[in-house]
This record gives C-alpha cells, sequence and structure tokens, in this order.
C-alpha cells in the first residue's frame, strides 16, 4: 500500500468498538475508532493512489468501483446503528490522516451531537407512491366514431377520465403521507427518482423518508399495510428499517 488516508464511515456515540471486529470496510484495514470528546468516527486506512483525489475521480466513473464501495461503506453504517446513535457520512469522504479526523469532529461537533440526539432510538423508513398504470381508454366503446364532433366528444371525456384518474391518485399520496407522518417524528419529501434508478415506470408520486421510534416501527409497518389495502388507485412501496441517512447526514463545514 502507498500513501495512505482515513476512510470516515460514520460518527456514533457510545459504540463499542469490538462490535466491529468482523466487520468489512472498503479495503483490507480493519475499521478503527477515533474518539473527541463523547463522538467517535469510524474509520479505516485505505491506499491514496484509489481514495486520492486523483484516484477517486477516476473510480467514480466506474459502476462497479461504486457500487462495491457503497455496499461496504453501507455494511459499516449498518453495523454501528444497529448498536449506537449513528450519524452516516457521504460515502468516499477521505482525510489524510487521524489528527484531520479528530479536527473535523472537534469543528463539526455541535451539529453531530445534534443530529445523533435526533436520531437516537430512531430507524428511518423509506415510502414510495406510484401511480397505478391505466389501461388505454375506449374513445368511443365499442362503435366507430363516424363524425368529427363525436371523435372530439371522445377524447374530451378521455382526458377527463385521465385527469380525474391523476386527481384521484394525488389525494391518496397525500393521504399516505399524512398518516405516516402522523406515527413519523420527522418527515423529509426527497425528489421523485428517475424511472431507470427506481426500475418503475409509473409516476412517482411521493418518496418520503420518514423517522420513526423504533418502539413505533410495529404500529408504522401495520399502517403501511392498511394503505395498500384501502387503497387502489397507487401502488405503495416501502423500505426499512434502515440507518437514518436522511436525518442524520452532516454536511462538510
Amino acid at each position: 500500500m502507498g500513501d495512505q488516508g482515513y476512510y470516515l464511515y460514520a460518527v456514533c456515540r457510545g459504540l463499542d468498538p469490538a462490535v466491529l471486529a468482523r466487520v468489512e470496510g472498503v479495503g483490507p484495514a480493519p475499521l478503527e475508532v477515533v474518539e473527541v470528546l463523547d463522538l467517535q468516527g469510524v474509520v479505516s486506512a485505505v491506499d491514496l493512489e484509489e481514495y486520492g483525489e486523483a484516484g477517486l475521480r477516476s473510480n467514480l466513473e466506474r459502476l462497479d468501483w461504486v457500487e462495491r464501495t457503497a455496499r461496504r461503506h453501507d455494511a459499516v453504517v449498518q453495523a454501528c446503528a444497529q448498536h449506537a446513535p449513528t450519524a452516516p457520512m457521504r460515502m468516499a469522504t477521505i482525510y489524510l490522516d487521524d489528527r484531520s479526523v479528530r479536527d473535523r469532529l472537534e469543528l463539526a461537533y455541535d451539529p453531530l451531537a445534534a443530529a445523533l440526539s435526533r436520531v437516537e432510538g430512531r430507524q428511518e423508513w423509506s415510502v414510495k407512491v406510484y401511480a397505478t398504470p391505466s389501461g388505454p381508454v375506449r374513445e368511443d366503446s365499442e362503435a366507430v366514431v363516424t363524425s368529427g364532433a363525436a371523435y372530439l366528444r371522445a377524447k374530451k371525456a378521455a382526458a377527463e377520465s385521465r385527469r380525474t384518474a391523476e386527481a384521484r391518485a394525488m389525494r391518496a399520496a397525500r393521504q399516505v403521507d399524512g398518516e405516516l407522518s402522523a406515527i413519523a417524528v420527522a418527515t423529509r419529501h426527497l425528489r421523485a427518482q428517475d424511472p431507470q434508478l427506481s426500475g418503475v415506470s409509473s409516476t412517482m408520486l411521493l418518496n418520503g423518508a420518514y423517522l420513526v421510534d423504533a418502539e413505533d416501527a410495529p404500529a408504522f409497518a401495520e399502517q403501511v399495510a392498511a394503505l395498500v389495502a384501502s387503497l387502489t388507485d397507487i401502488h405503495i412501496a416501502c423500505g426499512g428499517p434502515w440507518p437514518p441517512y436522511s436525518f442524520a447526514t452532516v454536511e462538510e463545514p
């Protein structure tokens, strides 16, 4: 290995470092914990030829590298979040040495401490709502349109039917968000995903992240199931519980 840097996965509070002994990081080096007051930065040494500025610029263009690094990064965050309040860092957050990590924790101590307090004992759930695909609207029942006026009436009726279906789906999406937000302690509305990323061609009406007390997780899951059963104008996809990426990430100062 050439020159080394430190990859920062997450910042925790009250984490027993022993729980990380069998967790694999992005490279062969073992995970370590850098402490500043009651904060703990979870790091591992990495080769700067791969993770330095030039290396990252090249590697971030490689889908296989990004997928492997993201998977291992998330595995470390998941392991931390199972045992302690955890603020995930963005993938490929690199520092030159452990002193630089400590400086980072000292500089951002207040927002990091606040983030950890915000997510302690809580989990993130993801709920996406899609419009239910509708089949083609018959413009004139089974009859053949025989006049221009009849054709225009059929086109108008089809357009009105689509608008009605869209409005009904939007009301259902708002109902989902309202009922789940009532259980969650915090909600974030994220940008709708590109269909190429979501794998769903239907229109995404809601991309919500919900911060839920661990003790309320069963009630949250039950409410999602009830909404799935009762709302037929939309498709609901729920994931979680996960580490609170949407509520605990602290940007670089």
